[in-house]
């Protein structure tokens, strides 16, 4: 699952964090043969969806998936099928807090890891059948982490809560509006909760549920609870795999729906115009293309009508090295539009260079700016790239823009947040 979301916000500065997945349950509770981490949902794994949803975190540098010894190399297959990166698979324990101890081992210990990985500042700890995690709540929980030493996302509590006497009947209830139902996903510094999981006994490794506990009881850290989402709720019992199967379905009807059509925008220069019209012959007949030539500056209806019929991807042609200028008017044009940015819409930038000189002449500092500025319109939910075409022989010309399409193809249909800023080469 990989929603996008429209407030995201920068990396955690200068702090390197890793997230531990644990996936060594049994699903007694599901039913059925097959734990749920494993259970088909639209087709996949649900733990691929819940890795690939830390996967496309470009901060996250590595995903520790545990699971149980016999699921070993259904794992690894897993990661194979699905191109899974950054995911190291780690042998459970016979409880969820030793599965989750052994996760963080092999940041500290030799004899779970081959080559020991680089221990984090900051952990996350997500359940693996918590698929619609996304990363504003993770960017919340690790900053969180970095204050106070540990976080976790809560909810309100639906029920009120009661216990019940030893001969069965009301003993008392609590008071709703002081308790919260404690969530994942949780960030830790690693150094506190590696510790509080060295000092914790048997009975809390064999026992206990909550992370946040170990780390106050062990370590005196109080956790920052942090407001989460109605979408961090955990795939238990069958009725949620068909909750979770609806959710995705529509998740991905959305996004194909997203990738169905762009707006190609050129100035009415004439190589600009030139490479648009090949451009435009090899676009459509993948994608439905809408053409627009047309000087930013001018106050277009067609393009405005455009916008107005929801179309989420955008390619802008210029012959400028660099056109963080135009783009911004193509970005404060979006926003003033009736397109509801709920959806990421994609922005790619499109640099022609004729000359000679077939090295990339965008100095450091340009590709500083417009990485900076990419970052800026990430925020409201605008995944901005860069495209360079780069020819000097007319004659190649068709074969190099065939490429960019591709390119183009590629960026519409994947919408990956990781790439922003980037500037690709054709």
């Amino acid at each position: 699952m990989e929603p996008s979301s429209g407030s995201r916000g920068a990396a955690p500065a200068a702090a390197a964090v890793a997230a531990v997945l644990p996936a060594g349950g049994s699903g007694e509770r599901l039913g059925g043969a097959t734990p749920k981490q494993f259970c088909a949902v639209q087709g996949r794994p649900l733990v691929s969806y819940t890795v690939r949803a830390m996967e496309r975190i470009s901060w996250i540098s590595d995903i520790i998936v545990v699971v149980s010894p016999e699921n070993i190399e259904t794992m690894k297959s897993i990661i194979e099928k699905y191109g899974h990166k950054r995911v190291t698979i780690v042998k459970g324990g016979v409880t969820r807090h030793r599965s989750i101890f052994n996760g963080l081992k092999v940041f500290a210990e030799n004899e779970f890891s081959n080559q020991l990985l680089q221990k984090p500042e900051v952990v996350i700890i997500h359940d693996a059948v918590r698929p619609f995690v996304e990363e504003d709540i993770l960017l919340k929980v690790v900053m969180a982490a970095k204050d106070h030493g540990a976080a976790g996302a809560i909810r309100p509590l639906v029920s009120t809560v009661i216990a019940s006497a030893a001969d069965g009947c009301l003993d008392h209830s609590l008071e709703r509006a002081r308790y919260r139902a404690s969530e994942m996903p949780q960030a830790f510094l690693f150094n506190i909760i590696y510790e509080a999981y060295q000092q914790c006994t048997d009975y809390d490794l064999d026992y206990g549920t909550e992370c946040l506990h170990l780390a106050l009881k062990y370590c005196k850290t109080n956790a920052k609870l942090v407001e989460g989402t109605a979408d961090l709720w955990k795939v238990t019992y069958k009725r949620d795999l068909y909750a979770a199967e609806s959710i995705i379905k529509g998740f991905f009807l959305i996004t194909d729906s997203l990738s169905q059509q762009v707006c190609v925008i050129t100035s009415v220069k004439e190589d600009v115009a030139q490479v648009s019209f090949l451009l435009h012959e090899s676009l459509k007949s993948q994608i439905k293309v809408e053409a627009v030539s047309m000087p930013l500056s001018k106050n277009d209806g067609h393009l405005q009508d455009i916008f107005s019929g929801q179309c989420y991807s955008f390619v802008y042609i210029n012959d400028k090295k660099y056109a963080i200028e135009e783009t911004q008017q193509l970005v404060d044009m979006l926003e003033k539009s009736n397109i509801p940015l709920l959806y990421p819409v994609v922005l790619i930038s499109v640099h022609l260079d004729v000359s000679e000189n077939t090295s990339c002449s965008i100095g450091m500092e340009e590709l500083t700016r417009i990485k900076k500025f990419a970052r800026e319109v990430k925020k409201k939910n605008i995944l901005l790239y860069g495209l360079l075409i780069q020819y000097e022989d007319c004659l190649l010309l068709q074969e190099t823009v065939n490429s960019a399409a591709a390119l183009i193809l590629a960026l519409i249909m994947d919408r990956n947040p990781e790439l922003i800023g980037q500037l690709l080469v054709a």
